[in-house]
Parts: C-alpha cells; sequence; structure tokens
C-alpha cells in the first residue's frame, strides 16, 4: 500500500538539502528521522522532579556556597562542611547527602547547572566523564587545569 507524505515546501527543500549532502534519497533521511523519534519516545525517561518542598529550602541554605566557590574543590569543600556533594549524574551533577550518598536533587533544581558551573570555573568538574562537554561549553577538561 503506497502513502503519501505531504510537506511544507521548506521543509523538503531542507529534506533534500540533507539527502543530497548524504548522498542518500530524501526517504531515506525521512525514515531514519522517525525511527530515531520513535527510539526516542520508547525511551524517554520519566520526569524524576525534586519536590519543591525540599528544593527551596535547600536551595537558600547552599545559595551562598554555590555563589561563593571559586574552584569545583572550593564548591566541594563547601558543600561537604553542609553534609553534601556533588556527583555525575548523565550529563549534569547531583546533590546527594554526603553521608549515605542517596541523591537529594539535581544541581540543575538549585539553579546551578553543570553547563553553568562549566563556564563559571572554566573547566569540567574532575572525575566527571562526559568530557565532549568541554569543546561545546569553550572550557578545558579538568586535568589539564
Amino acid at each position: 500500500m503506497e502513502r503519501t507524505l505531504t510537506l511544507a515546501p521548506a521543509t523538503w527543500q531542507a529534506l533534500t538539502q540533507i539527502a543530497t549532502l548524504e548522498n542518500v534519497p530524501v526517504d531515506t533521511v525521512i525514515a531514519e528521522a522517525i525511527r530515531r523519534d520513535l527510539f526516542r519516545r520508547t525511551r524517554a525517561k520519566k520526569a524524576v522532579r525534586a519536590d519543591e518542598r525540599l528544593v527551596a529550602p535547600l536551595r537558600a541554605l547552599l545559595a551562598s556556597d554555590f555563589a561563593k566557590a571559586e574552584t569545583w574543590e572550593d564548591l566541594h569543600q563547601r558543600l561537604r562542611a553542609k553534609g553534601y556533594t556533588l556527583v555525575e549524574a548523565g550529563a549534569g551533577l547531583a546533590l546527594c547527602d554526603a553521608q549515605n550518598g542517596q541523591r537529594v536533587c539535581k544541581a540543575s533544581d538549585l539553579g546551578n547547572s553543570y553547563g553553568r558551573l562549566m563556564q563559571r570555573f572554566g573547566c569540567t568538574m574532575p572525575g566527571h566523564s562526559h568530557t565532549y562537554l568541554a569543546p561545546r561549553m569553550g572550557v578545558s577538561l579538568a586535568s589539564s587545569r
């Protein structure tokens, strides 16, 4: 059974340019895009949202530590002094209880995304495995600083 796909002219033009660059038919570009989208939808994680009643007081408690820290080590020491630690969580960071390692929330929940911290400190967090983020953020790798 043959199907017809109607696309806006600008979309068709963009697909044609991609197909030309990749030296494949347009239907291959479309099929791959659909395959990737279906894969993404089936692999989508459920949103794990920290409880705002927990995050708001933590944000207030740790705001000055995040603001005053000048290096990754400085930040880690400040957080440890209050019983917390930052750990790698996917391509970002999570705040954990320093005693039992239990995840409390994402660093971004506190207003401090990994990207923002990398840019501020000028390098990736020591030990963070997602080193591909360094060039994207315009920073160096932690080991080279």
